[in-house]
């Protein structure tokens, strides 16, 4: 039993991070009262802009490489991201519709300039990947060392502290209350001089920043490449990860490592004997399977901010 742990938890680990980063991202946006259905859309960008910075810079930056590409992945997934925020926010057009187009334009975006960048379907395979350690002394402590602190991916240890760091932005700032505060109830926010607007932005923003990442952690983790079945349904597990988590940062991500263990036993499941007779199509689709179950029946059931999905006209009452 100890044997499959060792085997299945790192996997569980390394498949949940990029579903942590995007659920994050998901959290503050939706907070704010912007629903962000875009996050597909955005993992893909990040994913595909990952790869790509990689594949061009690798000779110049050499081990930084994946380091430096999940950064600009963030930043033009953030950027992608505005579009989404002029249009629910500003154009106060509907939030999910918006997401829904962004979703398809990532996607429709990063294919063709793969067709036209490289002539095929997909991308090169890169050669500087995020790199695995040993986290020293803690991968000694008996059982949960070999299991949590060997073979870790660098970017599944800053995910988890994203987690946190998220958790005491949104409860423990002025900013967190501000951003809360314009998800519940916009209109008192607005009559004690929170703006908005602004504040929607910059959580759409942010939301749009750390779902590249999560893409871009992805394929540099995961795929090493970037093709059209990259992402394939990542940012809907995060989406739900976030709901199932109930817009609590250590929820998404206590759901996400759910998820993440659901994904690794699709990966896993011929190398574990007691699995290994069941069809592996079964493990493949189990992750998706979850995703609708979760979103069926968690939706209605946990408690999303009140203004979520509401646009905010100042002085509309």
């Amino acid at each position: 039993m100890l044997d499959v742990l060792y085997f299945i938890v790192p996997i569980t680990i390394a498949s949940a991070a990029p579903l942590i980063f995007t659920a994050i991202g998901g959290v503050f946006s939706e907070r704010s009262g912007v629903i962000n259905i875009g996050l597909e859309g955005l993992m893909v960008m990040g994913a595909f802009i990952g790869i790509l910075f990689n594949l061009f810079f690798a000779d110049t930056f050499g081990a930084w490489t994946p380091w430096i590409s999940l950064i600009v992945a963030m930043l033009v997934s953030a950027l992608f991201a505005t579009l989404h925020a002029v249009a629910s926010i500003s154009f106060r057009a509907d939030q999910v519709v918006s997401g829904v187009a962004i979703n398809m334009l990532g996607l429709a975006i990063a294919l063709f300039s793969v067709k036209m960048i490289f002539g095929k379907g997909q991308t090169d395979f890169i050669q500087q990947k995020i790199p695995r350690f040993n986290v020293p002394y803690l991968q000694d402590i008996p059982v949960i060392g070999p299991m949590f602190f060997k073979l870790v991916y660098g970017s599944s240890i800053i995910a988890i502290a994203v987690a946190i760091i998220a958790w005491f932005v949104i409860y423990k700032t002025p900013f967190g209350l501000r951003l809360r505060s314009v998800g519940e109830h916009p209109m008192a926010a607005d009559t004690m001089g929170i703006k908005v607007t602004k504040i929607r932005y910059i959580a759409v923003i942010i939301s749009g920043g750390l779902a590249g990442i999560g893409g871009a952690v992805y394929s540099q983790t995961i795929t090493n490449d970037f093709g059209h079945a990259t992402i394939n349904g990542q940012g809907f597990m995060a989406l739900a990860a976030m709901i199932f988590g109930k817009w609590h940062p250590l929820g998404a991500m206590g759901a996400a490592l759910f998820f993440g263990f659901a994904q690794a036993l699709a990966i896993s499941s011929s190398s574990i004997k007691i699995l290994a007779g069941i069809p592996a199509v079964y493990f493949h689709i189990f992750p998706y399977v979850l995703t609708i179950l979760a979103l069926a029946g968690f939706l209605g059931k946990a408690s999303a901010p009140k203004a979520l999905g509401k646009p905010y006209i100042k002085g509309n009452r």
